[in-house]
């Protein structure tokens, strides 16, 4: 089969090469390749700086060299005639501390690459590759990795879809994010109460140190299909590992409030209301407030409990008494708990904030056990909502006792082809059996043999699968099961900060249709496809229950004659058409956002009449 090649570009005689500096052309040269190698054996033998990169580029004819700042550049190996720089003498030097990285770079034997660079650079993944071609060689494999993905097990068995979810994963899952957590108000944080380190790591992990702010917990899994609780991604938990502190969490969240001051000299106050003061909320709501009107440590508050008891001017100053007398009038301005949330009152913070004025900061504690609906990931992009919490009695057992503390869907393996998964299980299960972490580094890491090999030494099959009886029946299942143990995350997306219902509530104010989103109260979004539904099954009057009676339904005065909207005058107690002034006038049930459009279509000098008409007819 013929290749077709790039075509050069010829040069014309006396056509010289342009030269960029930082994007601006500097001039001219007679080759541009002799000059970008010039260059870049120059830097190499350190008579110009090392931040320095240069590159030719054919199609256009240019040379383009970088020293500006804000380049991303990465080290590699220098390649000449196919053989390392880096060879073993220097390896042995750098070991014994007589070389230094600083050093390594102006000797020219590792050398830093900018993104245009790389474009003309031939780059080999391990030494045993070279080919006399390489320019460079890379110092691990594992470095074109980003710091995310290098601290996966084995990405390079994983398709790319679910390395990239699992990185945005990894960002997700709860653990210890600072140790100073106790003494710091942030606006919410979620710490893992027994984070442990995974029994296959990386060794990017260990550089980083990510032991010592861990995020998930080694779980016992078993991949089999659990009478339909965990169908699709769902998994099943065991509630008894969950009792004992499996995947526990607490969830801190910080609400501040602050004196404000006002123009006129006026300002707010942190106290216990009065029940004067306008706006008062139920007796009740205050019985945790201490003297100075801010809720007592450790109080156990729910929805709706005031936080801090404050008040502030009336927004209106010239506001005057029955008898005519100026008095002074309270607003009633508390920080109350935001609707289905509750929690314990784990600190209180007084302070001063940056404009002088009293601030406090109280930060509520609660603990979150995984319930069914939370979401739990392993390190391969594999996410599932809990499904089930079964009994430990009811759970299936092996020979040994050993009792899943998870149990997965098979059919979550083959169409995302996430083998690292399985081979992150079985590593994990050998190195439970020797005593020793597997490592599960991009390219490098140990190879399945081995733990095979470590697998069959302690008498278990060399593939993971055990025989398992069933915990209701006692009766051995049929088929074997793959059972070993793996990395997971609890990630923060807890079903008890989503849960949202609503009966009845606020509603805009613009339109009368009900509010959106969780902190508002709002309501559940009805939309196109979920009225295409109603239609296509004929539930006609439920359709109409949705998006009329149960949204914004309104009775409008409509005129008889004219067609246009009547009005009430509530002081005269008369009802009219202002346009007519007749009095022929009827109720019309209608949707508010229709009376809404009706009052924008006249805004546009159009006016619209409504036609009546008897019902009957």
């Amino acid at each position: 089969m013929a290749v077709k090649r790039k075509k050069k570009r010829l040069k014309l005689p006396g056509q010289k090469t342009s030269v960029f500096l930082n994007g601006r052309l500097i001039g001219f040269h007679e080759s541009g390749p002799s000059l970008a190698r010039e260059l870049r054996e120059k830097r190499r033998a350190g008579t110009i700086t090392h931040e320095m990169n240069v590159h030719y580029n054919r199609g256009t004819d240019e040379v383009y060299i970088n020293t500006d700042s804000g380049r991303a550049r990465r080290p590699y190996i220098v390649v000449e005639d196919g053989k390392s720089k880096l060879i073993p003498s220097l390896i042995e030097q750098l070991k014994t501390g007589e070389l230094s990285w600083s050093k390594l770079v102006k000797l020219g034997v590792i050398e830093y690459l900018d993104a245009e660079e790389e474009e003309g650079a031939y780059v080999a993944l391990t030494e045993p590759e070279l080919l006399p071609a390489h320019t460079h060689l890379e110092i691990d494999p594992v470095s074109i990795c980003g710091v995310t993905v290098s601290v996966l097990p084995y990405p390079e068995y994983n398709s790319s879809p679910r390395i990239t979810m699992a990185c945005s994963m990894a960002k997700q899952s709860l653990g210890t994010y600072t140790v100073n957590f106790n003494l710091r108000t942030d606006s919410r944080g979620h710490i893992m109460y027994y984070p442990q380190q995974p029994l296959v790591r990386t060794r990017p992990y260990k550089i980083l140190k990510f032991a010592e702010r861990a995020a998930g917990q080694n779980f016992v899994v078993a991949i089999t299909s659990m009478q339909g609780y965990n169908m699709g991604d769902a998994i099943v938990m065991n509630r008894s590992a969950v009792d004992r502190g499996l995947g526990r969490s607490v969830f801190y969240k910080t609400y501040e409030a602050e004196e404000r001051r006002y123009p006129g000299g006026q300002k707010d106050k942190f106290e216990i209301p009065a029940v004067t003061t306008q706006g008062y909320r139920e007796e009740k709501a205050y019985r945790h407030l201490g003297e100075d009107g801010i809720i007592v440590p450790e109080s156990r508050v729910s929805t709706k409990d005031v936080l801090v008891g404050k008040t502030s001017p009336p927004r209106f100053l010239e506001e005057m008494s029955v008898f005519g007398v100026m008095e002074e009038k309270k607003r009633e301005n508390s920080l109350a708990m935001k609707s289905g949330e509750e929690g314990t009152v784990d600190s209180v913070m007084i302070t001063d904030s940056l404009s002088g004025n009293r601030l406090v900061k109280v930060r509520m504690r609660s603990i979150k056990i995984p319930e069914a609906g939370d979401k739990f990931a392993s390190r391969h992009g594999q996410k599932g909502v809990l499904g089930l919490l079964l009994p430990q009695e009811d759970m299936p057992f092996t020979k040994d006792g050993i009792v899943p503390d998870i149990i997965i869907n098979p059919h979550a393996i083959p169409s995302r082809m996430t083998v690292g998964h399985l081979l992150e299980t079985l590593g994990a299960k050998a190195a439970c059996l020797s005593g020793k972490f597997a490592d599960g580094t991009a390219f490098h890491g140990d190879k399945e043999e081995e733990f095979k090999a470590v697998l069959r030494e302690n008498g278990f099959e060399e593939y993971g699968e055990e025989i398992l009886y069933d915990g209701v029946t006692g009766v051995q299942i049929k088929s074997k099961i793959y059972i070993g143990v793996t990395y997971y995350q609890r990630l923060h997306h807890l079903v008890s900060n989503k849960m949202h219902v609503r009966s009845r509530g606020p509603v805009q104010l613009l339109t009368h249709q009900p509010t959106e989103g969780r902190a508002r109260e709002g309501g559940l979004r009805f939309g196109e496809m979920e009225r295409d539904c109603l239609i296509g099954y004929g539930a006609s009057m439920l359709l109409r229950e949705r998006l009329l009676e149960e949204s914004d339904r309104t009775y409008e005065l409509v005129c008889d004659k004219c067609g246009s909207i009547a009005i009430k005058d509530h002081i005269k107690n008369r009802e009219y058409c202002p346009l007519c002034d007749s009095t022929s006038l009827h109720y019309v049930e209608m949707s508010y956002a229709f009376k809404l459009l009706l009052d924008e279509i006249k805004s546009l000098h159009i006016f619209p009449r409504l036609l009546m008409r008897d019902k009957a007819r």
